[in-house]
């Protein structure tokens, strides 16, 4: 992982083999962030990603390996209980320029990835509602 300093924001260069979801998490323990968007692009040769099942309370999700292009990394970070809380989404393109999504559990980079983070002025913090079973957005 290289990371570039620009202002408050960051821009951080994944490398083949490197995870999206542990790189971002492992480098938001070494700066302080309480609270950032994220958008990227690359590619990758791994990922799960799924969705949220409201009547299960439950992630559903699949794998997929292959030559990925990725059309649009976004999320935000956050806190839950004072640690960094990575949230991501990815919308990718496979071989055939199908296009797949969902929420990023893991991401394993085939080629690079270039990954925007912008510092939002203020933090926030996730805490659990018990009706949906999900990590929300609350006020610190």
């Amino acid at each position: 992982m290289q990371v570039f300093r620009l202002g408050s924001d960051y821009v951080i260069r994944l490398d083949p083999g490197e995870e999206i979801v542990e790189s971002v998490t492992a480098f938001c323990q070494t700066v302080d962030i309480p609270a950032a968007s994220v958008s990227g692009i690359g590619a990758v040769s791994r990922c799960e990603i799924g969705r949220y099942a409201l009547s299960e309370k439950r992630f559903v999700s699949k794998t997929y390996e292959g030559e990925f292009e990725i059309i649009a990394l976004n999320g935000n970070i956050t806190k839950k209980d004072g640690e960094p809380y990575v949230h991501l989404h990815l919308a990718f393109a496979d071989e055939d320029l199908n296009m797949h999504g969902g929420h990023l559990t893991s991401g394993v980079i085939s080629l690079t990835a270039e990954i925007v983070i912008k510092v939002l002025n203020g933090s926030l913090e996730r805490t659990l509602h018990e009706e949906t079973g999900i990590n929300r957005l609350a006020e610190p």
